[in-house]
């Protein structure tokens, strides 16, 4: 049945720019001090002045669109939405698909072989997510569909061969090898009934360039990476990861056992990165680095004739109160993650009941993420990322010192950090311990090294048969404890993080 006539609405609305209204320090900068101001305040009022300049820029309708003349003239065009009919009903907010594509072909000998990328192009989804910007627009939430994701191609022609197919039974990548972008922007709303605003599709090469254009992105991770197939080899810590490199990580699916579905949230922590690097990092509030990172990215996508450079500047200026914890991710709850069906292989079904009520809260613009409990502030304390949540490992702790009372302070640091201590703190054996001692079964070495992050400069011993319960004997070189958090941690029924939860050093 078509649907009823709407007024077209502008796609993203931009929101006009808020003059400060914090007044200026008596005497300014200049006037702090006789001769001259202090070289602290130099870098402090330089952001600030360039803030409120470039805020200007991009927030003024004709300077903004100065900027950005000339960036349309770049972008691939689709017709995703040609003759679609019985469409889902618009909703509030805007809804993008976000495919990344298998253009392997466009990758130079070199970048070949120094990111793995050998072999054919198999012209088909590498990634597909579902982005919702909120109306007011305070947020956005990111769906991850799973590429193997059962689904049911409606009846199509196929792009290639031009012959006409009825309904079948597929992986959801396969609906771009059938149908390009219009036939994946069907599947994706006859299984979701999110109505599509906005098509972008990246391929490699358009991925790489992004991110080299942004400077790189920040990455870290509480564990050794290393992908044979991608040739991703990272170390714990933090990365600067550069395009190729960017483009190694979220590819790598042969990293842990999770295939896939560890893949995805990889691709979602570096989203989360993205938009910390862009909103942190100056791109938004410098329109000559905004400019550049958008004809970057404007230049080598392919999009609906809908999305153009005035949509990237209104996107621009709504983004500019962002932060990470403005971001929301979550995949597609999964029933059964090897299902299987004959002549396709192993598929991935979706849980149909809490997948429907995740797609109904896109619909009705509403948060994914579980709201704080009643009374309950929100911690949003910077935290190191470790591979075992503190909650899962057990604590005891010693006092190795004369120091009265060290014992208790320690075992409520650390369960104030999530530890699951014992709360019932010892004295050591000896009680001249200088340096802060970690005890442990190797079998719990992994729960070990959580307690080693957030007591930096510890020293580990390992206890054969000692058990699941870590020892923590505390030296006098003891100071704090420093808050770490799970690196996937898992929040409600549909498993959202928030962007802060899961970026380099928290909010």
């Amino acid at each position: 049945m078509p649907q009823p006539h709407r007024p077209t609405r502008p796609a993203l609305p931009a929101r006009s720019a808020r003059p400060s209204q914090r007044a200026p320090r008596p005497g300014g900068p200049a006037g702090s001090r006789a001769g001259g101001y202090r070289p602290a305040d130099r870098p402090r009022w330089g952001v600030r002045l360039a803030a409120g300049l470039s805020a200007l820029v991009l927030g003024s309708g004709a300077l903004g669109h100065a900027v950005m003349t000339g960036l349309d003239t770049g972008i691939q065009r689709v017709d995703p939405f040609k003759d679609m009919k019985n469409r889902p009903q618009a909703g509030h907010g805007v809804n993008f698909l976000l495919v990344g594509t298998d253009g392997r072909d466009k990758i130079t000998a070199e970048e070949k072989r120094e990111y793995r990328l050998g072999g054919a192009p198999c012209h088909c989804t590498d990634t597909v997510m579902l982005v919702h910007l909120s109306a007011d627009r305070a947020r956005a939430s990111v769906v991850s569909l799973p590429r193997d994701s059962f689904v049911e191609l409606p009846a199509h022609v196929d792009g290639s061969s031009g012959k006409p197919h009825g309904a079948h039974p597929v992986k959801l990548n396969a609906a771009y090898a059938e149908g390009g972008p219009q036939l994946t922007v069907r599947t994706v709303e006859n299984m979701t009934r999110v109505k599509i605003d906005h098509y972008l599709e990246v391929d490699f090469t358009s991925f790489m360039k992004t991110v080299d254009a942004m400077g790189g992105v920040e990455i870290c991770t509480a564990k050794t990476m290393k992908d044979p197939n991608t040739g991703l080899d990272l170390l714990p810590g933090t990365h600067r990861l550069s395009g190729g490199q960017a483009l190694q990580y979220v590819r790598s699916r042969h990293v842990d056992g999770a295939s896939d579905l560890g893949r995805m949230q990889r691709q979602q922590r570096f989203i989360a990165a993205l938009i910390k690097q862009a909103t942190g990092g100056g791109v938004l509030l410098n329109p000559v680095k905004f400019k550049q990172v958008s004809s970057t990215l404007l230049g080598s996508v392919r999009a609906d004739r809908g999305f153009g450079s005035e949509q990237m500047l209104a996107l621009g200026q709504a983004m500019r109160d962002f932060t990470p914890s403005s971001s929301e991710f979550a995949s597609v709850p999964v029933g059964n993650p090897s299902f299987p069906v004959k002549g396709i292989g192993s598929t991935v079904k979706w849980d149909e009941g809490k997948a429907a009520k995740l797609f109904q809260a896109l619909r009705d613009d509403r948060p994914l993420s579980p709201a704080p409990a009643p009374g309950k502030p929100v911690r949003r304390q910077p935290a190191v990322p470790v591979d075992v949540p503190p909650g899962q490992v057990r604590v005891q702790v010693e006092n190795g010192t004369r120091i009265d009372g060290l014992g208790t302070r320690v075992d409520s640091a650390l369960r104030a950090t999530g530890f699951d201590t014992t709360r019932a703190p010892g004295n050591g054996a000896s009680r001249e311990v200088k340096r802060t001692v970690i005890t442990y079964d190797p079998r719990w070495d992994r729960s070990a090294r959580t307690v080693s992050t957030a007591l930096p400069g510890s020293e580990m011993r390992a206890v054969r048969g000692q058990g699941r319960t870590v020892v923590v004997i505390a030296g006098a070189d003891y100071r704090k404890v420093v808050a770490v958090r799970a690196e996937d941690p898992y929040q409600g029924e549909f498993g959202v993080v928030t962007g802060d939860q899961v970026v380099c050093g928290g909010s």
